[in-house]
């Protein structure tokens, strides 16, 4: 899907690690959420409270899933999920575009 039709978008943007990591959330009428970013190089950590679907939309991303002991890439065109409540871990070596969904 390249486009989402009939939702709304917050203005307000989600700004983590000092501006590294950005995104917008976009909700729709259905009570579903994703948010669509960026992420600047770097080493990051996040932590979920919903599961998430990572979509890469640019770039790639070395991800640490929980429960794993190694990095795994992901470049475009490619997901991979995370379950709720846990954390993982991020190395971004260009400029990473993502498309995130929030399961219930």
């Amino acid at each position: 899907m390249k486009e989402f039709a009939n939702v709304t978008v917050v203005k307000k943007a989600n700004v983590y690690f000092d501006g590294k990591v950005t995104s917008r959330t976009v909700l729709f009428a259905d009570g579903t959420k994703k948010t669509l970013g960026i992420m600047m190089p770097g080493e990051y950590e996040f932590g979920t409270g919903d599961k998430e679907i990572m979509e890469v939309l640019g770039g790639s991303m070395d991800v640490m899933l929980p429960g794993e002991t190694s990095y795994k890439t992901y470049g475009e065109g490619f997901s991979y999920e995370v379950p709720a409540n846990s954390k993982f871990r991020l190395i971004i070596r260009e400029v990473a575009d993502y498309c995130c969904s929030y399961v219930k």
